[in-house]
């Protein structure tokens, strides 16, 4: 399947040709990566030391922060490298490993967000079948679940992309992303890759709109909520968790299927550095910032 390009590697994004401006890149790259890793760090330390988080909401957590890691880890040192060392190189294998780890870890990403919706929604609206509802075995069924969903799209995502024949090796875009390859293909795109663009459009359309009914279930029990004190900590919970899954369909949505162009766009840059950087730099804040027990668990990792 490979074999049917001559493309032996790949071209990256060069921010700029000034060395001061790449080395600024590479600063600014290594500071969110930075941030990033120990936010995501801090939560799974925390989770797994603490025993009183050991419940079902925090084990979504925990597992969002293992995709969230993955997903900066795959793109952002090969990127903060080229800079430093000012190359612009990926070794074609390189590239297809990259695109299919990225596409693993959004994926799940987005599902575990999705069933950390549910498991707010089951907690908020019924109280007295969360147990029997969100017990291990079925957070186990569920993770298990989105990897499988996960390594699937993420295989059908990748085969299909990297079985069309490139005309070009350069990708205007920091890292293998798919809607930057396709603008490479000589010809019309196959039926594998169309299919798999609507396939990822229709569930993650479909993964957001569950999201939205279920918040709106959930805003509706807790306004009936006798209790202030109770309103804004459901609020508190939801409404970030929210904020986030928005952002990142939106920006991601815009990123895939915007109108293609064959120069390199600050638009598509940006829209890129919202989805793929953006959330999982911010989930560890979002997750624990008015969260009382992330807190003093996070205190005691770092002691204080």
């Amino acid at each position: 399947m490979f074999n049917k390009t001559a493309v032996s590697d790949f071209l990256l994004l060069e921010f700029s040709e000034v060395r001061e401006l790449q080395l600024l890149h590479f600063t600014l790259f290594l500071m969110v990566y930075l941030a990033t890793v120990t936010g995501n760090l801090l939560i799974i330390s925390s989770v797994t030391l603490d025993h009183h988080l050991h419940t079902p909401m925090y084990f979504f957590l925990m597992n969002l922060a293992i995709q969230d890691l993955g997903q900066v880890s795959v793109i952002v040192p090969k990127s903060m490298i080229n800079s430093l060392l000012n190359i612009r190189h990926i070794s074609y294998p390189g590239c297809v490993a990259q695109l299919f780890f990225f596409m693993f870890f959004i994926t799940s990403d987005f599902c575990i967000l999705t069933v950390m919706a549910y498991d707010r929604y089951v907690a908020i609206c019924n109280p007295l079948r969360y147990e029997m509802l969100i017990n291990w075995q079925a957070c186990s069924e569920m993770l298990v679940g989105v990897w499988i969903a996960s390594f699937l799209y993420a295989t059908l995502n990748t085969s299909g992309t990297f079985a069309i024949h490139f005309c070009s090796n350069t990708v205007n875009q920091f890292f293998c992303e798919v809607p930057q390859l396709i603008k490479l293909v000589c010809s019309e795109l196959n039926l594998i890759v169309m299919t798999t663009i609507g396939i990822g459009a229709v569930l993650a359309l479909g993964c957001f709109v569950y999201i939205l009914v279920t918040y709106v279930q959930i805003f509706i029990m807790v306004l009936r909520l006798p209790s202030a004190k109770g309103r804004q900590k459901a609020f508190s919970t939801c409404i970030p968790h929210l904020i986030v899954c928005s952002t990142f369909l939106f920006t991601g949505c815009v990123a895939y299927l915007k109108p293609m162009s064959n120069t390199p766009s600050w638009q598509d840059l940006l829209f890129t550095v919202i989805y793929s950087l953006v959330p999982p730099m911010l989930n560890p804040v979002i997750y624990s910032i008015r969260n009382k027990e992330m807190k003093k668990a996070m205190s005691q990792v770092l002691g204080f």
